[in-house]
């Protein structure tokens, strides 16, 4: 696809484009230094608003002005004279000299310190050696004097424009080129033509800006940006929003760990009371006890379970307490873990071993849905479409996620029209709802659940087999705080007779998170039932394995196609059943191909094309594993093929030729062909699907019987 070419001064389009909408949105909030900027701005030559634009948008703030290059800027020199009367640019000082000499080459640097009598500067010196003897040896006028200090240029006062930036896109580290992506059809925006305010309040707005800011500074991991924030954040402005506590507990919390870890506790304590958040209060608690502070750490704990600031927080302190003042041994993690159920898995499904443990559920007669967030995010989406999208809570084009979930305000703006829908669900309609915005809206982009995970099937079994009062109240908690509720929800939904259960899945060594925890016990509070699978891995003789063998027009997955699948189920190491197709791949075979499998042109003229067949062969794969000799290829050809159709295809994957190797060394060759002639295996018309399917078999057995027997030895030894 041919991109469009962008006009000459787009970047200033944009910029204008930008004040216009924040001066209309945010006006009532914009200080004297916002409007004086404007004001300054308007005044500039459009050759110094270019240049000024320019340098915003680019990596740092100091320039070399002999490289830029920019035809439609007629005089560089002139709109740099220019914006530094107008004070947006100044020549270098002490303070830009780090900057100034991590920029240069270091043939600059070497001729630099040359043209400065500086004999000792070594050529095989790597740069960072170089730039550490200029800041430590060479004064920043020397350097400024023999290495073209003169012709650099910094930016100066942009504090306005990085403020007007963040009200219009709501992060700090966002710039212009969203607008020129944008135009370009890179990145894509919302098509709302009403937008609402992000900030009201002037107050708020400047704290968070300030908070943002720290944060961001703190992607850059030093002592002294550590340093420096914590600075800011004890001296910094009071937030009177939750929004902006966030991002004050988040600078806190990160810049705390720093200090903590440096033995610095006195710092890292008045950076976590600061901060205050769950977080905060967490790290606090657990350093006070640590220093032996108990009776404090008590009363912190207190008060976290009297007045806890989420359900995590709560959970954290009743089980710290527990421990440690309570006089438990084992915590609530390691006990929900223990009580898990546990599942015996085919050790194939190592790596997803929720889709092991879903074939398993299903064996023993039950409907298993991926659950997780998705289900959950797409009930809230599709319930609170009209309040979230329809009532311009986007805040610009840029924005897909509405502010109101971001600030905790959602409840706030629309209680009646909330405490309705809720209604809903609990009297049995909320499936109406559902499906009338399903209709209404499909396919509509929105930053909360994709359309393609949406599962109607699902979202039905929830709200017909659920404690609906329970479904009721886990989805108020999202009304009430989305950011805390968005992710931590199991893997898995059950429906067994009707009735539905929640199932997180943890494989041998893995922990249950706090966030994951915490839904657990809500669910379990709500009257949910909701519990911990245990994966076990072991050879399970009841896992189906689908041995798979293709024939194809070439062997490029991305443009041949196939023209013949053979598959056979095994289980127990006997075939249960078997199914096979000729496929018309819409394209001639060539002759090399035809002579190699016998498959012609006139033999898949009638046949059917991939699209056909595409449920009738998923159907036959079920919950199996998916089983071909060199399994990449085969694997790729057909996940391509349901690629074409927008559809899934995702199994895991066993290489009979890999396994041979691995278990059975010495050969020359691992080709199926010659496998089959050194093990007795009958293969009579190799190359034509089923044929080859059928042979395969007899090598996973032999794979599947050794890894029985190692299976077994492993856990005796365990």
């Amino acid at each position: 696809m041919k991109l469009p070419v962008l006009p000459a001064y787009y970047y200033l389009d944009h910029f204008v484009e930008m004040l216009e909408f924040v001066q209309k949105t945010y006006g009532s909030i914009l200080g004297d230094e916002h409007r004086a900027f404007i004001a300054r701005f308007g005044e500039l030559s459009r050759d110094a608003q270019c240049l000024l634009i320019r340098m915003v948008n680019r990596r740092g703030a100091i320039f070399n002005r002999s490289l830029f290059s920019y035809p439609e800027i007629k005089d560089i020199e002139l709109a740099a004279a220019e914006l530094t009367v107008a004070g947006h640019a100044r020549a270098l000082t002490e303070s830009d000299y780090p900057a100034f000499v991590a920029c240069l080459p270091r043939d600059i640097l070497m001729t630099g310190a040359q043209a400065a009598g500086r004999g000792d500067v070594r050529k095989s010196w790597a740069k960072p050696r170089v730039v550490d003897y200029y800041l430590g040896q060479i004064p920043f006028s020397v350097a400024a004097q023999h290495c073209g200090g003169h012709k650099f240029i910094a930016l100066d006062g942009t504090r306005p424009i990085e403020f007007l930036l963040y009200l219009y896109f709501g992060k700090t580290e966002v710039d212009l080129k969203n607008f020129a992506l944008r135009d370009l059809g890179i990145l894509r925006i919302n098509q709302e033509t009403s937008f609402n305010a992000r900030f009201t309040d002037g107050d708020e707005a400047v704290a968070s800006f300030y908070y943002s800011q720290v944060l961001d500074r703190l992607d850059v991991k030093s002592e002294a940006v550590y340093r420096q924030a914590a600075i800011d954040v004890l001296g910094g402005p009071a937030c009177g929003t939750d929004y902006a506590a966030d991002l004050r507990g988040r600078a806190a919390h990160q810049a705390g760990l720093y200090f903590e870890k440096s033995d610095e506790s006195a710092l890292a304590r008045q950076l976590y009371r600061a901060g205050s958040s769950p977080d905060c209060n967490e790290r606090l608690a657990r350093l006070l006890y640590s220093k032996g502070e108990r009776v404090e750490a008590e009363e912190l704990l207190q008060r976290m379970i009297d007045d806890p600031a989420s359900d995590g927080e709560h959970l954290f302190a009743t089980d710290f307490y527990a421990r440690k003042f309570g006089g438990r041994r084992t915590g609530l993690y390691t006990e929900l873990l223990r009580s898990g159920r546990a599942i015996t898995v085919d050790d194939t499904h190592r790596g997803n071993p929720e889709a092991g443990v879903a074939g398993v559920l299903r064996r023993e007669g039950a409907r298993v849905f991926y659950a997780e967030n998705v289900l959950w995010h797409s009930l809230f989406g599709l319930l609170f479409w009209d309040e979230l999208f329809e009532t311009t809570q986007l805040a610009s084009g840029f924005d897909w996620v509405p502010h109101c979930l971001k600030d905790r305000s959602f409840r706030r703006l629309f209680t009646s029209s909330i405490d309705a829908k809720l209604e809903a669900i609990e009297s049995g309609n909320g499936l109406a709802i559902i499906l009338r915005t399903i209709a209404a809206r499909w396919g509509r982009p929105n930053g909360i659940f994709a359309w393609d995970h949406v599962q109607v099937e699902a979202l039905r079994a929830l709200l017909e087999g659920t404690d609906l009062a329970g479904v009721t109240r886990i989805v108020r908690s999202m009304c009430d705080d989305f950011r805390d509720m968005k992710d931590g929800f199991p893997d898995l939904m059950v429906v067994r007779d009707g009735k539905t259960s929640f199932m997180e899945i943890k494989a041998e060594g893995d922990v249950i998170r706090r966030n994951q925890l915490t839904r657990l016990r809500q669910l379990g509070a709500a009257g949910i039932v909701a519990e911990i699978g245990r994966v076990d891995y072991r050879f399970d003789p009841e896992q189906d394995y689908v041995v798979v063998d293709i024939e194809t027009t070439g062997a490029w997955s991305n443009g041949d196609r196939i023209t013949e699948i053979g598959a056979v189920k095994v289980r127990n190491h006997e075939v249960v059943d078997e199914w096979h197709t000729l496929l018309n791949p819409q394209r001639p075979i060539p002759a090399k191909i035809v002579q190699l499998t016998g498959i012609t042109n006139e033999m898949v003229r009638d046949a059917p094309v991939f699209a056909e067949m595409a449920n009738s062969f998923m159907e036959f794969m079920g919950d199996g594993i998916f089983v071909a000799h060199n399994v990449n290829f085969d694997y790729g050809f057909i996940a391509y093929e349901y690629e074409r159709l927008e559809r899934r295809f995702r199994f895991p994957k066993l290489c009979t030729c890999a396994g041979m190797r691995r278990r059975y060394p010495g050969h020359k060759s691992y080709g199926l062909g010659k496998l089959c002639e050194i093990y007795g295996i009958e293969l009579d018309n190799h190359h034509r699907a089923l044929c080859d399917a059928r042979a395969s078999v007899h090598l996973l057995n032999l794979i599947n019987r050794k890894r029985r027997e190692e299976l077994a030895q492993s856990a005796e030894a365990a």
